[in-house]
């Protein structure tokens, strides 16, 4: 039997006895899927590198500002092709319209360009992000970003590394002393209601920082560059890799209801410091 498939039969055996599972369970098949899910996003940021050498084609989607171009797609399909031809029964859900149901209770969560904006216009900061499912749990981030050659991975449970070195959230002191990102929607009236939030927060803060790929910031955080992150209007291929990595370098990352905008908010912080953070951005009108 699959490695993969051992597993998730030793899981469901677990789930339906009330049995405990040993922490050791299922290595070889988490590993198994994070050296595909590796060398997935670095071939992809491959394509990343290729677009810089052409004349990109650049459409828009959901606003004039939110942008897609062919290396995007062209990523997705590089991403998508490569689980074709190793995990075909493997559920998929990509930015770019690739949505696979599947039968093995696993399901691949990919961004193939986060931060086209920043592509666009040269901007250092966009990545490919990949997240397994397995089970409906998220179990695996990987986040290349090819203009560094800086690649996070994580497996939940284990710890968080950039490029083979692990890495840990810093640990402030308090809210007045943190460095928080944070991100924007492609909505106008949105981004007025977030502006005026951030207003409120920057005075209680250190700084705010915005880099514009919402699996970067939460990278950031897992590698303490900065403290604490929140954005609204976040789809969940934006932030499922970043999740793991940030939880597995310490970070409390939580799915929060928003006070406006679309689905959850998106926090991640170091533990201590999440319950000030919250409550700064309920008073701000962020969360509810």
């Amino acid at each position: 039997m699959d490695p993969v498939d051992a597993y998730l039969s030793e899981l469901r055996d677990a789930h339906a006895s009330g049995a405990a599972v040993p922490a050791s369970a299922g290595d070889a098949a988490l590993t198994a899927l994070l050296a595909l899910a590796r060398d997935l996003a670095l071939r992809a940021g491959e394509e990343h590198l290729a677009g810089r050498r052409e004349h990109l084609e650049i459409e828009s989607k959901s606003s004039p500002t939110d942008l897609v171009s062919q290396v995007d797609r062209r990523a997705e399909e590089v991403i998508v092709g490569g689980l074709a031809s190793v995990r075909p029964d493997d559920a998929i859900l990509a930015e770019e319209g690739t949505l696979q149901a599947g039968s093995s209770g696993v399901r691949w969560i990919i961004d193939p360009l986060d931060g086209t904006t920043n592509y666009v216009y040269g901007y250092p900061a966009s990545c490919v992000s990949i997240a397994v499912e397995l089970d409906g749990e998220l179990r695996i981030g990987v986040i290349h970003e090819p203009s560094t050659e800086l690649t996070y991975e994580a497996v939940a449970g284990r710890k968080a590394v950039c490029n083979g070195r692990e890495i840990a959230v810093r640990r402030p002191s308090d809210l007045a002393r943190a460095l928080v990102a944070t991100g924007f929607s492609y909505d106008a009236g949105q981004r007025r209601r977030q502006g005026a939030a951030m207003a409120h927060v920057l005075p209680r803060v250190r700084d705010i920082r915005r880099a514009g790929s919402a699996a970067l910031d939460l990278c950031l955080v897992a590698a303490g560059r900065v403290d604490a992150y929140y954005e609204l209007d976040l789809n969940i291929w934006d932030y499922a890799a970043g999740a793991v990595i940030a939880r597995a370098a310490g970070a409390d990352v939580r799915t929060v209801p928003a006070a406006h905008g679309k689905g959850p908010a998106v926090v991640a912080a170091a533990p201590a410091l999440m319950p000030a953070l919250l409550a700064l951005l309920t008073e701000a009108g962020v969360l509810t």
